[in-house]
């Protein structure tokens, strides 16, 4: 190799000189643009913490919505089952509402006491079967079978008391007739105890307790009135229903004597004589006692209420189921309307309405003379 070519290889890898810019020049500035956005390794990561969050809100809304399809579910079958229990609730309560009236008929006959218990017995059977056929959601299972106990306690109460009528037929003294169907009627007061305490009260604390809301847990009762199943009111019953079938209505003399008369909930006994104060509230009503002033019971009793104020008179009438000999009752008159006559006397009449061979009738009824007023 000559010097010459080893001159040439060495001068191509030598840098070049630096040009210097030409006197005047302005030198060339390039221009660099803002960093506006995140660093390129942070992108992703926004990105992917965005997902997640939107994944577990998917999530949050999936539990939510299958915990309240959960939620509806049971509370249909609540719902479900005590609609159920409502209609033979219902008709359970109907039964009572025959036998109260047939405890409280005039004139019924013993014949017509056994025929028309058959039927009430065959009516609670049917209860009983359709209870039985129901099944309660899990957490009522206990309830529901001291609602079947209770039915069965009212078709065995109604079965007994029907045989203790047949068997007193033959009894001479009327207290030992009273002890001998009481003792069959307690039957009865022991299942609406039952009902209420044991299923009614018992179901609505699963259902709070469960979080069902809405879900209605139906009471039922059989014997209205708890007196009609003493001795002493079954004893004067069975008199009643005794004298029908010889021709008599029991010991005389009958009648019903008014008592008294106050109005609620704060004002006083009404005077027939003296001027009567009474604040017309919302609430007003008139509590009217009555005393059966007779020797014999006496059943459907009617008691009825005049107030004559003008343009319109208010009338009410409330029924006293039994009421026996020396015995008060009291019925209460609400909803009477509205009270358009203030600050001048209005008459208040109130009448025990006389009932069959009453002779005395001048302690029936009375007329008040009252002042409704706004305020005191």
């Amino acid at each position: 190799m000559s010097d010459r070519e080893t001159e040439f290889d060495f001068d191509f890898f030598e840098e070049q000189e630096t040009q210097e810019a030409p006197v005047g020049a302005r030198p060339s500035r390039r221009r660099r643009r803002p960093n506006v956005g995140p660093p390129g390794g942070l992108t992703p990561l926004l990105r992917l913490i965005g997902l997640i969050a939107f994944a577990i809100a998917v999530v949050v809304v999936l539990v939510l919505a299958v915990q309240s399809c959960r939620s509806d579910d049971k509370r249909d079958k609540y719902a479900t089952y005590m609609q159920g229990m409502r209609e033979i609730a219902r008709d359970s309560t109907r039964v009572g509402t025959q036998l109260n009236v047939m405890l409280t008929q005039p004139g019924i006959k013993l014949a017509g006491v056994e025929d028309k218990l058959d039927g009430l017995v065959e009516q609670q059977e049917q209860d009983l079967t359709r209870a039985q056929q129901l099944t309660p959601p899990g957490q009522l299972r206990e309830q529901h079978d001291q609602a079947v106990e209770a039915l069965q306690f009212r078709v065995n109460g109604l079965q007994r008391l029907n045989q203790a009528f047949r068997d007193t037929a033959k009894f001479k003294r009327a207290p030992r007739a009273g002890t001998t169907l009481a003792e069959q009627m307690r039957r009865l007061v022991a299942a609406d105890v039952i009902w209420q305490d044991a299923f009614r009260d018992g179901s609505v604390e699963v259902l709070r307790r469960e979080g069902v809301n809405g879900v209605d847990v139906p009471g039922s009762t059989l014997l209205r009135d708890p007196e009609l199943a003493s001795a002493r009111t079954l004893a004067t019953y069975w008199q009643r229903i005794r004298g029908t079938t010889t021709g008599k209505r029991g010991p005389g003399p009958h009648g019903n004597a008014l008592v008294s008369v106050k109005a609620l909930p704060d004002g006083p006994v009404l005077s027939p004589t003296e001027e009567n104060l009474v604040i017309a509230t919302a609430d007003l009503a008139f509590q009217v006692t009555v005393e059966n002033s007779g020797n014999s019971q006496e059943v459907r009793v009617k008691v009825r209420l005049r107030v004559e104020q003008q343009p319109q008179p208010i009338t009410r009438q409330e029924v006293i189921d039994v009421i026996n000999p020396g015995q008060q009752k009291t019925v209460t008159f609400r909803n009477l309307g509205q009270i358009v006559q203030f600050q001048q006397r209005v008459p208040v009449k109130v009448t025990v309405v006389p009932v069959p061979d009453e002779e005395k009738t001048d302690n029936n009824s009375a007329d008040y003379p009252v002042t409704f007023r706004i305020s005191g």
